[in-house]
């Protein structure tokens, strides 16, 4: 097992986190891939996370089983999950240690969505196209979580994090699948890494 990290913040002050949460996105399975890919879920182990969040893309409920043999999963519905119909919500706000955090996909309903698809088609990825929309939707949230691009972004912009961890499974072109860590500290501080695998 891996030593609970502790993070530095200046000198000679260390501190541990309240929260670890591993962050998946982007599943696709069956459609892309047969199963979560057995790295995944020993390294998320070996984090020992306290919690997985899951941005959607899921595609069937077992993925969400399985990521439960590690630590309790909170999901959003992506463009993709079909097979969940209504029955978990395309965006929500959790208070993890006292940091408001959204999970969301990112798509934002078939219009937007599809809106987006040509804007992607004719321009290419924008993470300041998602920024922008995000910060609109969600103005109360210091931390964003979200999916769908595939693409891994870890930034902090206007005292928000925009957290994204890429896909687990199949990502685009030249990216590597990945997952995300976000560790909740006393004080309200918030840290993200991601993790190629």
């Amino acid at each position: 097992m891996a030593k609970t990290p502790t993070k530095r913040w200046s000198e000679g002050e260390v501190k541990t986190p309240l929260l670890t949460a591993g962050v998946v996105s982007d599943t696709h399975i069956p459609d892309r891939v047969q199963t979560i890919p057995g790295e995944l879920l020993e390294r998320l182990n070996e984090l020992r996370v306290d919690l997985i969040l899951h941005a959607g893309d899921i595609s069937i409920p077992p993925v969400i089983e399985d990521l439960s043999q590690i630590a309790p999963v909170t999901a959003v519905r992506g463009n993709r999950d079909l097979f969940f119909d209504h029955k978990i919500d395309r965006d929500i706000t959790l208070d993890l240690a006292g940091i408001p955090v959204v999970l969301t996909h990112g798509h934002g309903g078939w219009v937007n969505y599809l809106a987006d698809k040509l804007k992607h088609l004719f321009y290419g990825y924008s993470f300041e196209r998602y920024r922008k929309w995000l910060s609109r939707q969600y103005p109360h949230a210091q931390v964003i979580v979200f999916g769908h691009t595939h693409f891994a972004e870890n930034r902090w912009v206007d005292g928000k994090l925009f957290f994204n961890p890429g896909s687990c499974t199949m990502a685009f072109r030249n990216q590597k699948p990945s997952f995300g860590i976000l560790r909740f500290y006393e004080g309200g501080k918030v840290t993200g890494e991601i993790h190629r695998l």
